[in-house]
């Protein structure tokens, strides 16, 4: 079995379409949907009620709420996935394969895709796969199948107001954990480009991550981004 954890706030308008593509994903391996609600107001948990998707609600904060829906998700493997993601059919073979057919040693992130015109899309997607291939760091955008065990050796997401995904796979490198990259994409929306702009979210994005790495507090960062 699959644990799902999926944190929202306010995610009435996409997570139908997520929790529609794990129905299929149901018909061929056994799933526990959790959805790790931080407060929303839109009428997000009907909506996950109405897809038998289990609902938690708590303080907001990402870390959070993918820790607590770790904790209550049932499941060998845990699949973190944001809401507004796809799993179209491509990635849920890959899936598939990844915990039954040739299991993966034990983390694994899809490949990156987003719905954005084609001009934008190619130019944000060929920068992530730079940047994933020059210094191993996906998107949280990507998914994190991760086995249970190894959740919890790390100690699960860090308690950060931004960047916990960077975190987690920080400490996956630490340890030396191999990271396989499935061969389906995951789609996430392009919301946030539309809504902020392309071109000033990607480097947003970029000096945001840069800034992290290079030791800036995230409780800054948060700061930051929010203005």
């Amino acid at each position: 079995m699959i644990g799902v954890v999926i944190p929202t706030l306010n995610e009435a308008s996409y997570l139908p379409g997520l929790l529609a593509d794990l129905q299929c994903l149901r018909q061929i391996v056994p799933l526990d949907v959790v959805v790790a609600d931080g407060g929303s107001r839109d009428g997000t948990l009907a909506v996950a009620e109405r897809a038998a998707a289990r609902t938690l609600v708590g303080p907001a904060g990402r870390a959070r709420q993918l820790n607590a829906g770790a904790a209550a998700a049932r499941g060998e493997w845990l699949l973190f996935l944001h809401a507004d993601a796809r799993v179209p059919p491509a990635a849920r073979r890959a899936l598939l394969a990844a915990v039954v057919d040739a299991p993966v040693p034990q983390v694994a992130v899809f490949r990156f895709a987003i719905d954005l015109p084609a001009p934008w899309k190619r130019f944000i997607e060929l920068g992530q796969a730079l940047r994933q291939r020059l210094y191993h760091l996906p998107y949280g955008d990507q998914g994190l199948l991760i086995r249970r065990e190894l959740f919890h050796a790390t100690g699960g997401y860090a308690d950060i107001e931004i960047m916990e995904d960077v975190e987690m796979i920080r400490r996956m490198k630490r340890r030396r954990v191999e990271i396989r990259a499935l061969s389906g994409a995951l789609v996430t929306s392009g919301r946030r480009y539309r809504e902020r702009g392309v071109l000033r979210t990607w480097l947003s994005n970029v000096m945001l991550i840069a800034l992290y790495l290079l030791g800036v507090p995230p409780r800054r960062l948060a700061r930051w981004r929010a203005a």
